[in-house]
């Protein structure tokens, strides 16, 4: 495998590794946990949006050997880069969509049964964080109605969106998404150990689904767990 400079090879899952970028935001735990959170159906066609360099989808695809369907979405070239690397390394198959969401979502309308998405969680500028970082981390090129309403258009009716992000954000998560013909039908709150507060909340939304919610057990992000308490919006 040929690397470039800042570039590093991590394990993906089992035998399977993902590049990434030492000078670029890494994934964390947080994209771990949607890819385990989200459920495939057989025939899915899947999507993930604001993929970064690829781990939710990619780690979804190794969770489930069904899934023959992927394509990511990314504005950054040099994460859309080491997506592809990483797919034709481990023999993978993914469509690479660069370009920003709002602009390329318009090409693909009602194609995807299933959208994981990792947002940038937070609001605000770069904050002595390099501006690659930033865009990763916080709403500054896109925003959560941005995300909605490219995943409205994308999905096909009955299609599900799996999202994560921060727990204090959920009234608004759900109202956006209603918003867009979306109905939240299953949510997961995230803790740090299993006494302390949620920091994260993942959904799943049905596109013309029909009103009522599963509110399944919190997941506690914990070591034994395989987790650590990272957040903040990641790939």
């Amino acid at each position: 495998m040929q690397l470039k400079e800042g570039e590093c090879a991590e394990v993906l899952f089992g035998e399977k590794i993902i590049i990434q970028n030492k000078n670029l935001y890494r994934f964390t735990s947080d994209s771990i946990l949607l890819s385990r959170f989200a459920r495939a159906k057989r025939g899915d066609v899947v999507a993930d949006f604001c993929a970064g360099c690829g781990a939710v989808g990619y780690h979804f695809a190794c969770l489930n050997p069904s899934v023959t369907s992927l394509t990511l979405f990314e504005m950054q070239e040099a994460l859309c880069d080491m997506a592809r690397r990483t797919a034709e390394y481990n023999g993978m198959t993914a469509h690479i969509v660069q370009g920003r969401l709002q602009d390329t979502a318009a090409d693909y309308a009602e194609k995807f049964t299933l959208i994981l998405c990792n947002p940038p969680y937070e609001r605000g500028g770069p904050q002595n964080i390099s501006y690659e970082r930033a865009v990763c981390r916080k709403e500054i090129t896109i925003t959560l109605e941005d995300i909605c309403r490219a995943a409205s258009k994308c999905l096909k009716f009955g299609g599900r969106l799996d999202i994560i992000n921060r727990a204090d954000r959920l009234a608004e998560m759900c109202y956006t998404l209603k918003k867009y013909n979306m109905e939240v039908k299953k949510v997961q709150f995230v803790r740090g150990t299993p006494s302390s507060r949620p920091y994260l909340v993942m959904t799943e939304a049905v596109k013309g689904g029909r009103p009522g919610t599963e509110i399944m057990e919190d997941f506690a992000n914990t070591a034994e767990n395989g987790g650590t308490t990272l957040g903040g919006g990641g790939k």
